[in-house]
């Protein structure tokens, strides 16, 4: 998947105001002086492995695997220090940021997860931190604000729009217009203008790094590589472990919602269309006169109306095959990898369950990879009002 000067393929590129072009061109040049700086690397990947807890297990899920007849094996980001893959990200934003000199960063934030690694890697290298958050979520992501709070973050609830992860975008990307120069923004996910897909796919390329290393050493690849998908980050971590694996199916599971009628859903890449959407060529949900539609999921990481470019390119060639699951199936996912095996996945990361369990008959005797990109307990709050309903 090569990026052609902030391109994959037709997507990508920078469209948004101009005078955000100067700290996109900082951020950019700085990043290519960062990636060839051996002392930095070797800071980063030190603080991956003695802060963050890489490298992190591949799991056999024998339990599961028994009950639907297939070999399902776990990829188990949420291992990882504040709980998700967010961390692999901030951790080297906030290096990038310590080698810019700036002394400030910003984030935005859908379920929390990047915000609370943003606050995390803040307090780690002594930056100042502000997180932009929507209203909506800063309400059903209430544990994730406190610990945003403990560790030092300015936390802004943003009221405008749907009150959600796009919304927290727009607020943070006003916020860096007029201070970049000694801020940095720590975007969370593989969307967004060039170069944010590029940077932040680089920083989790190690998920699928380390998973590669692991079916290479056991002698064999899995049938299928199975994430969820919302802007991008943690899918296209560890797909690129095995984008050359043409024997490998590549599977993205994107939030169905209630249901793909009357919008109640956020599913860009099965029902959306090529648009420009905050500052990127890609693939959106909008209507016929370009308005960006409202979009629902019982996940807050996944309620986001576009995708990364890269998503959207892999999609075009057909290397990523990518399919909703509903939330029905998503929080029966939660409770039967809860139930069955004993670990707490986050509703993002249900969904890749989902779509599992939900095709397990056709899966029969297959070797799954699900990359498991957080833990539950940030969701408790939504999974308590479904709870009564999966006894």
């Amino acid at each position: 998947m090569q990026n052609n000067n902030g391109f994959y393929g037709e997507f990508g590129g920078q469209f948004l105001a101009e005078t955000l072009i100067p700290a996109l061109d900082q951020t950019e040049t700085a990043f290519r002086e960062f990636k060839n700086n051996k002392k930095m690397i070797d800071e980063f990947k030190d603080k991956l492995a003695n802060f963050a807890g890489r490298p992190t297990p591949i799991y056999y899920a024998e339990n599961l695997s028994k009950k639907f007849g297939l070999d399902l094996y776990i990829k188990r980001e949420d291992l990882l220090h504040t709980g998700a893959h967010k961390i692999n990200n901030t951790i080297g934003q906030g290096l990038l940021a310590k080698f810019m000199g700036k002394k400030r960063v910003i984030a935005e934030t859908g379920a929390g997860q990047h915000g609370v690694a943003t606050a995390t890697a803040a307090a780690l290298f002594g930056l100042e931190c502000e997180i932009y958050m929507g209203s909506v979520d800063v309400e059903r992501q209430a544990v994730n604000v406190k610990k945003m709070k403990m560790l030092g973050a300015k936390v802004n609830a943003v009221s405008l729009g749907t009150k959600t992860l796009k919304d927290a975008i727009t607020a943070a990307m006003k916020d860096w217009v007029a201070s970049f120069q000694t801020t940095h923004y720590v975007f969370g996910t593989a969307a967004g203008p060039h170069p944010f897909p590029e940077i932040v796919s680089y920083f989790h390329e190690v998920t699928g790094r380390e998973a590669r290393s692991y079916f290479e050493k056991a002698g064999f690849f899995p049938d299928e590589v199975v994430a969820c998908v919302g802007g991008g980050s943690n899918a296209i971590g560890i797909f690129q472990g095995f984008l050359d694996k043409k024997e490998v199916k590549l599977i993205g599971v994107e939030a169905g919602g209630r249901s793909l009628e009357n919008g109640e859903h956020a599913a860009t890449l099965t029902l959306g269309s090529k648009g420009i959407f905050q500052g990127s060529l890609s693939y959106l949900l909008q209507n016929k006169d370009g308005q960006v539609l409202d979009v629902h999921s019982v996940s807050a990481g996944l309620d986001y109306p576009g995708i990364g470019p890269q998503h959207a390119f892999l999609k075009e060639s057909g290397r990523v095959h990518y399919v909703p699951a509903f939330d029905k199936d998503v929080l029966n996912a939660f409770f039967t990898l809860t139930k069955t095996e004993g670990i707490f996945p986050a509703l993002e990361s249900s969904h890749a369950l989902a779509y599992v369990f939900q095709n397990a008959a056709k899966l029969k005797g297959k070797k799954i990879l699900v990359n498991l990109s957080g833990r539950g307990d940030k969701d408790f709050g939504i999974i308590d009002q479904y709870a009564g309903d999966f006894k």
